[in-house]
């Protein structure tokens, strides 16, 4: 059975009780790493992981509180033998490969490697048996990469959308889907009072509408902002005004079977 660990579940303020967004996939013997903030290496084995046994990176854009992470995790694996697949966009693989070079971190006395692939928007790529990924672009940066994962032995569909505003290919790309992990930064009042928000973020209110004309079967908000979370009714309630399916409002190192 496939399992998603939500390392952090936080927006670009990290809190007490939510870190950085990142999330673990384990589909089959595989685990994947989703963006890579801070103290990756910690959650991983609190979780009673191996972060050597990941075997892929995905990355969804360049913003510091999605990639800030990635030196330290490799930085942390420099004595072990092994390889890395890092993905994303061409603009975001070559800002990580400049990051790592920032800290000698692709020189030989780094035992673990890092394998690059920049993928086009809408190339589908099989990683094994287990699971393919197709990345697709979103508007929230020009590095940015939204994914449609297909778990193949469980027959089940993830869109994971990292940030972005509300942007409709992607709605149109996650109907009927199994899973859409996506993000709910704020409730709509806080859009209607910082405006800008709105050409980079997604409302609870938003998701949960589109995500209703979608007809998403379970929805899981995540990337809330650092204050919100004072009342996290409001977020929850937001979306169940017009979301009718499952919703999940997962907390940091929660485990969802899949």
């Amino acid at each position: 059975m496939a399992e998603i660990y939500f390392l952090g579940t936080g927006g670009w303020v990290a809190t007490p009780q939510r870190d950085n967004t990142s999330v673990l996939l384990r589909a089959g013997a595989k685990l994947i790493l989703i963006d890579c903030p801070g103290s990756v290496v910690a959650k991983i084995r609190r979780l009673d992981f191996d972060p050597r046994k990941v075997s892929t990176i995905i990355l969804t854009h360049v913003h510091p509180d999605h990639i800030y992470g990635l030196p330290s995790f490799v930085h942390s694996l420099i004595l072990d033998d092994g390889e890395i697949g890092l993905l994303g966009s061409e603009e975001t693989v070559g800002f990580a490969r400049r990051l790592l070079d920032l800290f000698g971190l692709r020189e030989k006395n780094v035992r673990t490697r890092v394998r690059f692939q920049a993928l086009r928007s809408g190339q589908i790529l099989r990683l094994d048996d287990a699971l393919s990924l197709r990345g697709f672009r979103v508007p929230h940066h020009s590095s940015s990469l939204a994914y449609h994962l297909y778990l193949n032995e469980e027959r089940k569909e993830i869109v994971f959308s990292g940030d972005t505003p509300v942007h409709r290919p992607l709605f149109k790309d996650a109907r009927a889907i199994d899973y859409l992990v996506h993000e709910a930064s704020a409730p709509s009042r806080y859009f209607k009072k910082y405006p800008r928000l709105c050409g980079i973020h997604t409302s609870s209110l938003d998701l949960g509408r589109w995500s209703q004309d979608a007809g998403v079967k379970c929805l899981i908000p995540c990337h809330f902002l650092a204050d919100v979370w004072a009342v996290p009714t409001e977020v929850r309630a937001e979306i169940r005004r017009h979301f009718k399916g499952r919703l999940i409002v997962p907390r940091d190192l929660q485990r969802i079977s899949l």
